[in-house]
């Protein structure tokens, strides 16, 4: 489980980016990985998973 911060999420078009704790990299988050609603600079903890042009965030929830 990885730690992390929010650093910007668009509710409208329902996607964004988390900065990782550790590793200091950003990765893509969609709504579809949410499982809390999330805001710009919220402590969230993820999973990363393969995605079509990389890693991405899931099951992101509030940490």
């Amino acid at each position: 489980m990885n730690k992390g911060v929010v650093k910007f999420f668009n509710n409208s078009k329902g996607f964004g980016f988390i900065k990782d704790e550790e590793s200091n990299k950003e990765y893509f988050v969609h709504a579809s990985g949410l499982i809390d609603e999330i805001r710009e600079n919220d402590e969230v903890t993820f999973t990363l998973q393969e995605g079509k042009k990389g890693l991405n965030a899931v099951n992101v929830k509030l940490a």
